[in-house]
């Protein structure tokens, strides 16, 4: 009976999210407040919503901001203190020219919630933002309540020179050309034009170094340590020939407390164009595990 009480609850807490419409990313704000905390002498730009010293935070991917979260925030906002974060060199943030590792991004992330008076997190983190909270993780496990892995990596994509075969093409003149054909097969067919519009003028719109340097970051072989991930875990991915088939067996090995769920008929940005189930799968992780309680 207790069981069939919990699960009940955690239906009701699930529909009850207000899921956002497919509002366009130009120009967007999140109507929350906008903020900038300080690491290494610049600025990084987020939106605050909320009170309280736990927080639902959102990463955004590579060369993305805090707008392609535009659905979730709103659903979120008013049950519990949600944040989204422009990493380093995207967005609103300012744009040095430094190395955009996964590290800076992760002391990045640290630099917001201390600036935000947040003691402990839920880390959303979209494909780039995999590896941003899973090295935030490492770095900071007890401000860590949670991860939740949106289509995003635990393991290289390749060997150094693989991968930086698929990064030359984005070094010389030609970048905005070749970054434009690599969004187009991200897209699933749920994306609109207008979406699809939006959400590639706002890669483009992000400096090439920054792009080129994050690529780089993600190359980075000491970010791929197999060490364990201990905290409660959600993986929502995209199915795609792209993942190898024992890409589920790795995530439970590396992540014991794994939720773990492959959805068809999507793209990469997959919660932008189900915002609707996404937001209802994360809020059934957040009720069952008992996280973010106002």
């Amino acid at each position: 009976m207790q069981r069939i009480t919990r699960l009940l609850a955690i239906a009701m807490f699930a529909s009850s999210v207000v899921v956002g419409g497919n509002h366009a990313l130009a120009g967007r704000s999140l109507e929350g407040e906008s903020r900038y905390a300080k690491l290494d002498g610049h600025r990084v730009h987020y939106e605050n919503h909320g009170k309280g010293r736990e927080a639902l935070v959102f990463v955004h991917g590579w060369t993305c901001s805090l707008k392609f979260w535009s659905r979730q925030v709103p659903a979120f906002d008013g049950k519990f203190r949600v944040i989204a974060i422009d990493l380093p060199g995207h967005g609103q943030s300012d744009k040095p020219e430094v190395n955009y590792t996964m590290d800076l991004f992760a002391r990045a992330v640290n630099a917001v919630l201390g600036d935000a008076g947040v003691d402990r997190a839920v880390l959303v983190g979209h494909s780039m933002g995999t590896p941003v909270i899973r090295e935030f993780y490492r770095k900071y496990p007890q401000k860590t309540l949670a991860l939740v892995i949106v289509d995003g990596p635990l393991r290289p994509f390749g060997d150094k020179k693989m991968m930086e075969q698929f990064i030359a093409p984005l070094r010389g003149p030609g970048y905005k050309e070749a970054a434009s054909k690599f969004i187009d097969n991200m897209f699933g067919p749920n994306a609109t034009a207008e979406m699809r519009s939006e959400i590639k003028n706002s890669m483009l719109s992000t400096p090439q170094t920054v792009a080129i340097s994050a690529m780089e970051g993600m190359a980075d072989e000491s970010i791929w340590t197999p060490d364990k991930i201990n905290v409660p875990a959600l993986a929502i991915m995209a199915k795609s020939p792209f993942y190898p088939a024992d890409t589920e067996e790795l995530y439970r090995a590396l992540a014991p407390r794994l939720d773990y769920q492959v959805w068809e008929g999507v793209g990469h940005f997959l919660m932008m164009e189900k915002p609707k189930e996404f937001n209802e799968v994360l809020a059934g992780f957040l009720a069952k595990n008992g996280l973010l309680k106002k």
